[in-house]
Order: C-alpha cells, then sequence, then structure tokens
C-alpha cells in the first residue's frame, strides 16, 4: 500500500462531544462525525462508539490517533499508545476531569478493536511547551512548584497549531513570520499568543479551569473564594464538580449553549444579553493582555464552534478592542476566510485539530 493511501481514524475526546474523522494522509478531506456527550461524568459505551466508527468506514483505518488534552511533564510529545501511557493519562484526570478520563476509557476500546494497528495519543499541552519561563511560573513558594509541578501548562495546543498553520495559508506568509492572538472559543475556550509558530502566552494554565468564561467552567476566578468556601464546610469533592461542570454560561444562564443563549438575548431575555456581554468582555480582556506577549500583532484568528460560528460574539468582542486599532466587524461569511483585512488582520479559522493528529501519527507508520 502507497503512503498516500494510508487511513488514520482521529477520536477527539472534547468536553461537550466526541469527534471522529477518518484521515486520508496527505488530504484534508475527512469523514467527520460528531456526537455529544450524554452526561457530563460520562463515557458513554467506547467500545460501542469506536465499533461503530469503524463499522461506517470503507476500510480498515491503519492507525489511530487520539487528542489528549492534559499530558503534565510525563508526556511531551506524541507517543504510542501503551497500557503504561493510558494508566499516566488516567492518572491526570484530576487535571483535566472533562477529558483525560474519556480520552483514556477511548484508547482502550480503540485497541480492543484494532488490535493490529498503531495507537498514538496527541496532547494539547504539547505545543504550549515553547512558553517562556516568564509566562509559565507561577509566582508561588518554591517547594509547592517542584514537589507538585505546577505551572502553567496551556491547552487547546493541537487547534492553535492548526490555527497558525492556516492562517499563514490565509494571509500568504510562512508560519514562522507572522505574529497571532489565537482565541479557541467553544465550550471550552482559551487565547494564545503565537510568534512565529511558537506558543508565547496562553490564558489556560495548570488545569483548563483557568482564563476565559466556557460553558460549565467559570475561568479565572479569586482563589480566596475557593478558601472561604472550604473554610465554611464545602468539600473539595464538591468544589471540583461546580468548577468542572456547574458555573460559567450554565450558572448564569441555566445552559452551557451559547447557540441558546443568543437566541433569548434577540427576543429580549435581559440576562441572555448580560451573559454575553460577559463572555465577550472576558475574552476581549485575554486577547489584549495575550498581545502585549507580541511585538506586533498581525492577525486576531477566531476558532472553535463559537468562534467560528457566532458572529454577533466575534464583533462583541472586536468593539471592545476598537481601542487597539482591531476592526470592529468580521461578521460576514463562514469560516477559513480572511474576515477584515485590518491591520491587525482578524481571521476565522475551522477547527482541524484531527489533521495536526494525523500528522502526528503518519510517523509511527514506518
Amino acid at each position: 500500500m502507497s503512503r498516500d493511501a494510508l487511513r488514520i481514524l482521529v477520536l477527539n475526546a472534547g468536553s461537550s462531544s466526541l469527534k471522529t474523522s477518518l484521515v486520508t494522509e496527505g488530504s484534508r478531506e475527512a469523514d467527520t462525525t460528531s456526537a455529544d456527550w450524554p452526561a457530563a461524568d460520562s463515557a458513554t459505551d467506547p467500545d460501542g462508539l469506536v465499533t461503530s466508527v469503524v463499522a461506517r468506514a470503507s476500510a480498515p483505518p491503519d492507525a489511530v490517533g487520539y487528542r489528549v488534552v492534559h499530558g503534565s511533564d510525563r508526556l511531551r510529545r506524541p507517543v504510542q499508545v501503551t497500557n503504561e501511557v493510558v494508566a499516566v493519562i488516567e492518572d491526570l484526570d484530576p487535571l483535566a476531569p472533562l477529558h483525560n478520563r474519556r480520552a483514556a476509557a477511548l484508547m482502550r476500546a480503540g485497541r480492543r478493536a484494532l488490535p493490529d494497528v498503531p495507537h498514538v495519543a496527541c496532547f494539547d499541552t504539547a505545543f504550549h511547551e515553547t512558553l517562556p519561563e516568564e509566562a509559565w511560573r507561577y509566582p508561588l513558594p518554591a517547594a509547592w512548584v517542584d514537589r507538585w509541578k505546577l505551572r502553567r501548562y496551556g491547552f487547546h495546543g493541537l487547534s492553535v497549531a492548526w490555527s497558525a498553520r492556516r492562517s499563514a495559508e490565509l494571509l500568504g506568509r510562512a508560519p514562522e513570520s507572522i505574529r497571532l492572538v489565537v482565541a479557541h472559543l467553544g465550550s471550552g475556550s482559551s487565547v494564545t499568543a503565537v510568534d512565529g509558530g511558537r506558543s508565547v502566552d496562553t490564558s489556560m494554565g495548570f488545569t483548563p479551569l483557568d482564563g476565559l468564561m466556557m460553558g460549565t467552567r467559570a475561568g479565572a476566578i479569586d482563589p480566596g473564594i475557593l478558601l472561604h468556601l472550604l473554610r465554611n464546610g464545602e468539600r473539595p469533592a464538591t468544589l471540583a464538580d461546580g468548577l468542572a461542570h456547574h458555573s460559567g454560561l450554565a450558572a448564569l444562564a441555566g445552559t452551557p449553549s451559547l447557540r441558546e443563549i443568543e437566541q433569548r438575548s434577540a427576543d429580549g431575555d435581559a440576562q441572555a444579553a448580560l451573559v454575553i456581554a460577559m463572555y465577550a468582555r472576558r475574552a476581549a480582556a485575554a486577547i489584549g493582555a495575550a498581545s502585549t506577549a507580541l511585538p506586533s500583532l498581525d492577525a486576531l484568528v477566531f476558532t472553535g464552534g463559537v468562534g467560528e460560528h457566532s458572529a454577533r460574539v466575534r464583533d462583541e468582542i472586536l468593539a471592545r478592542l476598537s481601542n487597539l486599532g482591531a476592526p470592529t466587524s468580521a461578521s460576514t461569511g463562514g469560516p477559513d476566510r480572511v474576515a477584515a483585512i485590518g491591520p491587525p488582520a482578524v481571521l476565522v479559522v475551522a477547527a482541524r485539530e484531527d489533521l495536526v493528529i494525523a500528522d502526528a501519527v503518519a510517523p509511527f507508520l514506518g
């Protein structure tokens, strides 16, 4: 079989959905599906999911790639899946409880369904290995930092890597020559400054709970709030559940769906309009902060489910950045386009983590 014919199955376990893609190596075409997780703490039936994906394919895949959100300092680059690797990913589950457990379950199911092909884990945290120390270090006691490996790890790295590559194409520039701020806005959201293809600042930190307001996560809050709750009898497990599953848009509007909140706002719901304003305010603040890590800004890139599809959110964010010279609107058209010339230009890029994962898997095929 020629290398051009190799087919790579990509399983992307997100916080709200499972995306599957069957990518033909060397092509950007993919047979892609997406399904919502049925419950916040469920991995569904991973064997049934993998079996159904394989059954729909016209031919079995030659390899399987997995998106893993948190690799900590223990898994820093793509690695062939073994029992030991799965155990490490599960061990890191408390640091990414909406993601790592599901990824580990999918790996076990994938290896059972396709035992004779390579299985490769790819990590969101790996892209942010280039963060300078001034960006990743926390001003905390050294004993804590050293014992618990406390640092800013950053997430959505696979998405940001694709956005940087695709933005260079759309702008007709070499990837190493452009400076971007990438806003990945979806159920999980983050902002990353990219200088010549390298991550130099990002809004998520030690865990994916940090940074922007999200579907069920509050983002950055005063840590004193958590200390106050602990002193007054709340249990750590209750705080963990509330921070991961019951905060953010869900806490303010009763739903994590920004699309639904936008519709309510259009129907005159003042609370929904407030939620959108809060979301845009925090995103704009993070974009402004990330831009200070760059000597200049060539483009602001919107990606992720909200970033790609919500013209209202993009425009509300841009309106708050007009004092930095950002264009005031990027509402027309779909993804994969230059929405405003700038400078800085505004780009809307379709998230394609599957292609980045497929590229990372290819070397394991020999």
